[in-house]
């Protein structure tokens, strides 16, 4: 007859690990999945990072939230779920929501103990999410959480969740296309691109970016619900995240830039020259992009970058940047989609990628119709599975973030039905 542990800590937690398994059955693992990588709070992103902190659930006090959690698993099955809980003064009532299934929880303990939610079904492999809501509490917070802890049979097969290194886990998956270039093309002087984002795609802290290269990245992102952006970067040929510390002769040096645009150093992520232009661009419209990459005098090569936007009907100029100690015309032809704002990352966003052209220095357009799909190291180490990309009709798409169970094996390659449709861009009028 098996005993039902409600609290239990240290070798208690171990021997109610046992008692939960199948007939005895040790072989199942238990996982203690950190709340602070892997929860959000399900209503609104702006109030996560004041209620999950480093050190997980903190500063519970209202009652109208849903914390969520995600995980990964790829057996189904009985899986019996606890918390690794405390409160700070009184009694706190939980409601704990697991698919279709709920149970309400007490806590009354002040040290951190693991606390039995009880036994659920998975009947589907994939992403899966437990939602805690507050229903009473006697304290000024309702719990501190650190841990969601699950074993049983369902945790017999591989199990995912963000182990470490939260920033990035918490942001999700980036996603690249990789263009195919012809081998007879040896010179890259221009690369066009277009981009459209469906309609409710446009999440917040979304970067679809269009033209990336060698020595940079353009493309578009969301800031805020008030503010989206072009953005177009150069980055410096010596290595550093802090651009003070760029000697003189490797400093991206800003040539020129469009009336509207702002440009600025910047450092983080590599260090360099940075513009962009406040503009609300539109989901569910058709964007187009155009870089320029020429090697000049003094072993430099300047970055030209221009954006047209239908609602204004003409070719206009973010900036142009030279960029000291590189000699080259433009390399590796790509774009990628990033959330660069951590509390978004349990929404999934979608961008679709058309009608890709290069031009050579003798002025000969070539289309290209192949990409290669890669990610980046979240994806890589198997913190994150909602990662997609892939061709539909004449386009490509890459989608990521949201806990989705679509998954695009990286290193795949994929193949748009071509446009023909040649750019028509009369060089000698762009700004």
């Amino acid at each position: 007859m098996k005993m039902c542990i409600m609290k239990f800590t240290g070798l208690s937690f171990l021997l109610a690990t046992l008692c939960f398994g199948t007939s005895g059955d040790t072989s199942q693992s238990s996982f203690s999945i950190p709340v602070s990588g892997n929860s959000w709070v399900a209503q609104s992103s702006n109030t996560r990072n004041r209620i999950i902190t480093r050190n997980g659930i903190e500063n519970w006090t209202s009652g109208d939230i849903t914390i969520r959690t995600f995980f990964h698993v790829e057996q189904t099955g009985k899986i019996e779920m606890a918390l690794r809980a405390r409160v700070t003064a009184g009694t706190s009532q939980l409601k704990c929501t697991f698919g279709n299934a709920t149970r309400d929880i007490t806590l009354s303990n002040t040290d951190y103990e693991t606390v039995s939610i009880g036994t659920f079904d998975i009947t589907q492999p994939g992403y899966h999410y437990l939602d805690m809501q507050g229903l009473a509490k006697t304290g000024s917070t309702y719990a501190q959480v650190t841990d969601i802890v699950i074993s049983g049979q369902a945790t017999s097969g591989k199990v995912t969740y963000v182990k470490d290194d939260f920033y990035f886990g918490q942001r999700g998956p980036s996603v690249h296309l990789n263009y195919v270039t012809p081998d007879t093309v040896k010179e890259i002087l221009y690369f066009y691109n277009e981009i459209t984002i469906p309609e409710g795609e446009d999440v917040i802290g979304s970067y679809f970016m269009a033209n990336g290269f060698g020595e940079g990245y353009f493309g578009i992102q969301v800031n805020s619900p008030t503010e989206r952006r072009i953005l177009f970067s150069v980055w410096s040929p010596f290595s550093t995240n802090n651009p003070q510390e760029i000697p003189e002769d490797q400093r991206i040096q800003l040539l020129k830039k469009g009336e509207p645009v702002q440009a600025q150093k910047f450092g983080g992520e590599g260090s360099g020259g940075q513009s962009y232009r406040k503009y609300m661009w539109k989901a569910g419209t058709t964007y187009r992009f155009l870089l320029k990459g020429q090697p000049v005098d003094n072993n430099s090569t300047d970055f030209t970058a221009w954006f047209f936007a239908p609602e204004i009907g003409q070719w206009e100029l973010m900036a142009s940047f030279r960029r000291p100690k590189t000699s080259t015309y433009l390399r590796r032809p790509h774009s990628f989609l990033e959330n660069f704002i951590p509390a978004t990352g349990q929404y999934a966003r979608k961008g679709l990628y058309s009608n890709q052209w290069i031009c050579d220095p003798q002025g000969i357009w070539t289309e290209l119709t192949q990409a290669r799909f890669t990610a980046d190291a979240t994806a890589r180490k198997g913190s994150r599975l909602d990662y997609a990309g892939g061709s539909e009709g004449d386009h490509f798409f890459m989608k990521n973030c949201g806990f989705f169970n679509e998954r695009t094996e990286m290193g795949s390659t994929f193949t748009r039905q071509p446009t023909s449709k040649k750019p028509d861009i009369d060089f000698s009028k762009l700004p």
